[in-house]
């Protein structure tokens, strides 16, 4: 399996991180791509224009508390589902790091032909633009944390566990195409949380059942066996909870 050549996509994080070192002694890991955050003045310029000004303040009041304190309290649970899952936090390679200002420049295209990867791997970037995806004819797949297409969007698993769907709390492995989430399905599993979990925990959960799909994933796209599955759910786009949404489902669900 180490012939098969991997280009990984991917923006920054830890998730990014876990997945590079989920995967890296099973495939050739050729190039990773890593992309710089949207600035947050235009993140937020454009996250008004689609949800509305008041919405947008209740979430930047949830990432507020979060970081300042639910996350916190969320680490010695974060750092047992690493050990316990056998997630790799351990730096990445830089020697074959590229960093970028977004995933969708002359620069990805030229990497993508220059490499010829047997499949493209999506961690954590902005929506791809339909011209870096026909670059190159291979498949790019990406991990989802929630179930498609009932949970596309962000905090898939959190947004399952306020609807009481704990058997559609879970990730999905796809193909990506030029929608949120909407490529087609090759894998999906489901996660088991506990009274220790949070909203900070769910990912890591949702990253330890993903690798093993995504190897899986890479394996069938490289030899030509990849199958589509049909999902016979509705389609909705979730965004992030704000501070009020997140306090009802803690106290009426005891959703953390």
């Amino acid at each position: 399996m180490n012939d098969i050549k991997v280009i990984i996509l991917a923006g920054q994080g830890e998730s990014t991180v876990l997945m590079v070192n989920g995967i890296k002694d099973s495939f050739s890991i050729e190039k990773i791509v890593i992309e710089a955050p949207v600035q947050k003045k235009q993140f937020l310029k454009r996250r008004v224009k689609r949800l509305g000004l008041m919405k947008v303040i209740g979430q930047v009041l949830f990432m507020v508390y979060n970081k300042a304190w639910l996350k916190k309290k969320s680490q010695i649970r974060i750092n047992e589902i690493k050990h316990n899952e056998n997630l790799n936090d351990e730096n990445i390679d830089e020697s074959i790091v590229l960093k970028i200002d977004s995933i969708n420049s002359k620069e990805v295209k030229n990497i993508l032909k220059e490499y010829q990867p047997d499949v493209v791997v999506v961690n954590g970037t902005r929506i791809i633009s339909k011209e870096i995806i026909e670059t190159i004819d291979v498949p790019f797949i990406n991990t989802h944390v929630g179930i498609t297409p009932k949970y596309r969007g962000v905090h898939g698993g959190y947004w399952a566990l306020t609807e009481n769907d704990v058997e559609h709390c879970g990730v999905t492995v796809h193909l990506i195409d030029t929608g949120i989430d909407t490529g087609g399905i090759l894998y999906q599993d489901v996660v088991s949380v506990t009274d220790k979990d949070t909203f900070n925990t769910y990912p890591y959960l949702q990253m330890a059942a993903a690798i093993p799909l995504m190897k899986k994933a890479i394996i069938d796209i490289a030899n030509k066996t990849h199958k589509i599955q049909e999902v016979d759910l509705p389609s909705k786009l979730w965004s992030h909870p704000t501070i009020m949404e997140y306090l009802k489902y803690r106290i009426l669900r005891r959703v953390k």
